[in-house]
């Protein structure tokens, strides 16, 4: 038996010609990106003045409940009962406090930590102690950290790396997008320069600058390009009017700059980052694995393969994007299927179509970048370079020698072969 020595692997890297061209074309996106976020920065003077909250004489203060009694007779004669009673820092006893009609007694529980507004004028009512919200950041806390805890045992310093790329994602719509929104700077621009920082933060720290991100990073664009043109012209046509929301119809009074229809168009760009980063990533992964395990193979049928994988993607990710509009609109859904609507009529409503809207652009987006990502990639993924001319050919490793195996020292001989008998005479 012969074995043949075959050469070691070599890596697989583009060529260098095609890195320099990434690096020019990924560079004059970088510095447009930043060109836009200084031009969306508005300077902290020019934002509307915060708008106060509570009343002047009212303040926050945070309790623990004591006890609820569904039986407590009215703190006054014909007020609401006392049901709730709060232990308060400062008072030797439980305070009953004021709720609202939306937020029943039976919601508490003895040990909920809650928020209260202390307004002096209520307590003519019985109690200045008036209900506005339970105390969450404890077991946010513990959900974030476990979140954080299963992503890097799962995915180790990438997950982690993808977390810190969320939140520099989330302190850029907050301190860039937000305020340029506020003073009324261009919607349509501001979505498009925050989703390219928020593109090359995620994708980069999480996944490395290489020519396989870059080729991620560069189907996204392209789908976030389908998205906002969609949109851009989804929205008007369809007659999305945003001051029908009570959130925007109280922004034209507060801010009378901003433009609503331009915050919803805004939003749609956003929410295809998350969706287009999630499948361009997972495409450009298939044609590099593809590449590296047939290194051989044609371009052609690189791209015919890794779309395969894209299709089964897009098949799964359509319905996940259409189902989760489904779970957060479920009592919307609900309500509007108590009254005698048909199904035409519960499509055209404000609510629903706005999220209609929002799913179907995102959904085309999608779509379109799978292959687009793919025929980059196919394109780039080069295989690995032949090896040299004066390279000698593999030479086949001298063959074992063929000899019998010695018998074991406590093995008796082996039985000789038997002898043909002699022919009597």
């Amino acid at each position: 038996m012969h074995l043949t020595r075959r050469p070691a692997p070599v890596r697989q890297r583009s060529p260098r010609s095609v890195r320099i061209a990434l690096a020019v074309i990924m560079g004059s996106l970088v510095a447009a990106t930043v060109a836009g976020l200084v031009w969306i920065w508005p300077g902290r003077d020019a934002l509307p003045a915060p708008i106060a909250y509570l009343d002047p004489s009212a303040e926050w203060v945070y309790g623990t409940v004591a006890e609820v009694d569904l039986d407590a007779p009215p703190m006054i004669e014909g007020g609401e009962p006392a049901a709730v009673l709060v232990e308060i820092s400062g008072h030797d006893q439980p305070q009953p406090i004021h709720l609202s009609p939306e937020v029943p007694a039976e919601d508490f529980d003895p040990g909920d930590r809650v928020k209260l507004m202390r307004l002096p004028a209520a307590a003519e009512t019985g109690s200045p102690y008036i209900f506005a919200d339970f105390v969450r950041s404890g077991p946010l806390i513990w959900l974030a950290a476990l979140f954080a805890v299963v992503v890097f045992a799962v995915a180790r310093w990438k997950g982690l790396a993808a977390i810190a790329g969320l939140v520099l994602s989330l302190l850029v719509v907050w301190q860039l997008l937000l305020p340029a929104l506020l003073v009324g700077k261009n919607p349509l621009a501001a979505g498009l320069v925050t989703a390219s920082a928020i593109m090359f933060i995620v994708v980069y720290l999480a996944h490395g600058v290489s020519v396989k991100t870059t080729t991620a990073l560069l189907g996204t664009f392209a789908g976030v390009a389908v998205v906002a043109g969609l949109a851009w012209w989804a929205i008007p046509a369809t007659y999305l009017t945003p001051r029908t929301h009570e959130g925007m119809s109280q922004m034209a009074y507060i801010a009378p700059a901003v433009d609503l229809r331009g915050v919803l168009l805004c939003g749609m760009v956003l929410a295809g980052v998350g969706v287009l980063n999630d499948v361009t990533i997972t495409q450009a992964s298939a044609v590099w694995e593809l590449r590296a395990a047939e290194p051989a193979v044609s371009r052609r049928r690189v791209f015919a393969r890794a779309m395969r994988i894209g299709r089964d993607h897009i098949a799964s990710t359509v319905y996940t994007i259409a189902f989760a509009y489904v779970g957060t609109a479920l009592a919307l859904l609900l309500l509007v299927g108590l009254y005698d609507h048909s199904a035409a009529d519960v499509l055209s409503f404000e609510d629903v179509a706005e999220e209609l809207v929002r799913t179907l652009v995102a959904s085309i987006g999608l779509v379109l970048a799978i292959p687009l990502t793919t025929l980059i990639g196919a394109a780039l993924a080069a295989p690995p370079p032949p090896p040299p001319a004066d390279q000698p050919p593999s030479q086949p490793l001298p063959a074992a020698p063929q000899t019998d195996p010695e018998p074991a020292a406590d093995q008796p001989d082996p039985i000789p072969a038997r002898q043909p008998a002699r022919p009597q005479p």
